[in-house]
């Protein structure tokens, strides 16, 4: 439940600067693109990280420290 809920705190916190960096008028577009283009791409593989650790907790591989 903890990872879903720091995922879920960091999505917003991003995508809600994404937004913010959109609604910003004078800024050139390329400029704006890019800083909406970052934290985009940081929600999206936190997301990615989330669903990983999630199958990880599902098929019973707790810790995998131990394999090493």
């Amino acid at each position: 439940m903890a990872p879903a809920i720091v995922a879920a705190c960091l999505v917003v916190y991003y995508g809600g600067m994404a937004l913010l960096f959109a609604l910003i008028p004078e800024i050139l577009w390329w400029a704006k693109a890019l800083m909406c283009i970052v934290p985009l791409v940081v929600c999206a593989l936190v997301i990615y990280v989330l669903l990983q650790r999630m199958q990880e907790l599902n098929s019973g591989e707790e810790d995998d420290l131990d394999q090493y």
